[in-house]
């Protein structure tokens, strides 16, 4: 896994690099000359090439100052402009217009607000601009620690930050407008710095079937569905198998609904439904009897709202003695008394996996995620004793004591229905294979990414693309490579 740090942390790691003997200047020398080696790979040489390098006050602006210095070494001819100097706008313009690279170098990770002045003004031009900008650390007008940023932040092609990657990279709007992001050695150690990491192919739970396994080595159950809503456990189901589940019963409320699970691998079973078709209270104690058959159960898809239904759910998440998976209604159900999470800890029951998206969450805590998603998700986990996978852009996930994952794959094209449920099947299908619930959630929210991307053969998929996609994207992780990773 690779560390992703705060500008807080990565502060006290450069301060902890100068302590230990190296010093401030070489630290810049080096962050430079890497931002030189990146601009020449990005030109694709120096003969002819101009190269636009805008330094603002601080270290990141003396880092574009020494790739400058690099770059003219080479045989680049370079622009340097001052931001302290206030430019004129015609320099600016006359820069730009004859530049093969911008080098963003005004603000770094201690950034905070909205860029103004001619900071704003040289922002603007770069961004209206064609010609290809490369970040150093993190692009101007960004907060580094959330990502969040204004309209005048810089957009940039890409972004060489140092030692590690930034949180505010991770997230939305930073991680659109960082473009493509490398890390670059500068000689600071930052081992044990951070909680915080984002995954490699290497990284990746995916067990193999044991020669001595049979079909309920891995069972899986799936509680969900209600009146017009039998396709979302059928998706988590299907999920669950083509991720090393062995078993998969897919349990909804009455015969109609049971009738209508498709897919000869899945088996249904009709649980007490309401007269309105949703799942009746004494349903739990259904489950609850035949719970030790399986080695996870995962709720929710499709549940509905019924009040039924959700006490059925609450008395199911604290007794059920198994690896949980709790989505969709069934988050709703908990919202409402999450005393059940504190009994199944109480009880040593194996820490839930939670998935809400931002609706969800903020009904779990009481409160909107707001900017900083590492900060929510902790604090959600840390509250309810669970995993919590915080869905979106910059998928988080958390668990108790405070270690977190933030997922880098996915992207637009799972903002459609049932790919939620897709993604609870996922994480079903490692549980029940042994993975642990942390590395289950965060494998899963990895391969659910990257299925996304092996399905995108058009414009949009379903959700049942995904499900198609998960052998060849399975087969493809388990060599330990991403064939993905741009």
């Amino acid at each position: 896994m690779q560390p992703v740090l705060t500008p807080l942390e990565m502060t006290a790691a450069d301060q902890h690099a100068i302590a230990t003997g190296t010093p401030e200047a070489a630290l810049i020398d080096r962050a430079g000359r890497a931002v030189a080696r990146h601009a020449r790979r990005m030109l694709g040489g120096t003969y002819g090439r101009r190269v636009t390098v805008v330094a603002g006050k601080g270290n990141n602006g003396a880092d574009g100052r020494v790739a400058a210095r690099e770059l003219r070494a080479w045989g680049v001819g370079v622009d340097e402009l001052v931001l302290s100097s206030g430019p004129e706008d015609i320099a600016v313009a006359r820069a730009l217009a004859r530049a093969d690279l911008v080098v963003d170098a005004m603000y770094g990770t201690g950034f905070r607000g909205r860029l103004e002045g001619a900071a704003a003004k040289i922002a603007a031009s770069m961004n209206a601009s064609t010609v290809p900008v490369l970040a150093v650390d993190i692009p101007s007008g960004v907060d580094g620690k959330t990502g969040a940023a204004s309209d005048t932040a810089v957009r940039a092609d890409e972004t060489i930050c140092f030692a590690a990657y930034k949180s505010g990279l991770m997230f939305a709007p930073a991680s659109t407008l960082a473009g493509a992001i490398f890390v670059a050695d500068i000689g600071i150690d930052v081992a044990g710095r951070s909680q915080l990491a984002v995954f490699d192919a290497t990284d990746l739970a995916l067990p193999r079937t044991d020669a001595a396994a049979h079909k309920w080595s891995s069972g899986c159950l799936v509680v969900g569905g209600s009146q017009g809503m039998v396709g979302a456990p059928v998706l988590a189901g299907s999920a669950a198998l083509r991720c090393g589940a062995g078993m998969v019963v897919c349990a909804v409320p009455g015969a109609g609904a049971a009738s209508q699970v498709s897919g000869a691998e899945l088996v249904a079973r009709a649980l007490p439904v309401t007269t309105n078709g949703a799942l009746a209270e004494d349903a739990a104690s259904t489950v609850l009897k035949e719970i030790s058959r399986f080695r996870v159960l995962a709720i929710g898809p499709g549940l509905g709202r019924d009040d039924e239904t959700q006490a059925a759910v609450r008395r199911i998440v604290t007794e059920a003695d198994i690896r949980l998976v709790i989505d969709a209604d069934a988050l709703n159900a908990i919202a409402l008394a999450p005393s059940v999470l504190a009994a199944r800890h109480a009880a040593g029951f194996p820490p839930a996996v939670l998935t809400p998206h931002g609706g969800e969450y903020a009904r779990l805590a009481g409160r909107p995620v707001g900017d900083d998603r590492v900060v929510a998700a902790r604090d959600l986990a840390a509250h309810l004793h669970a995993i919590v996978l915080l869905k979106g852009p910059g998928t988080v996930i958390a668990a108790p004591d405070g270690h977190a994952i933030v997922n880098r794959t996915g992207g637009p094209a799972l903002a459609t229905a049932g790919t939620g449920d897709v993604l609870t099947g996922v994480i079903a299908g490692l549980l029940a294979q042994g993975v642990e619930p942390f590395a289950s959630a965060a494998t899963g929210a990895y391969v659910h990414g990257r299925a996304s991307t092996a399905a995108l053969t058009s414009p949009d998929i379903v959700a049942s693309d995904l499900v198609g996609a998960l052998p060849r994207t399975l087969q493809a992780l388990r060599g330990g490579a991403d064939p993905w990773e741009k």
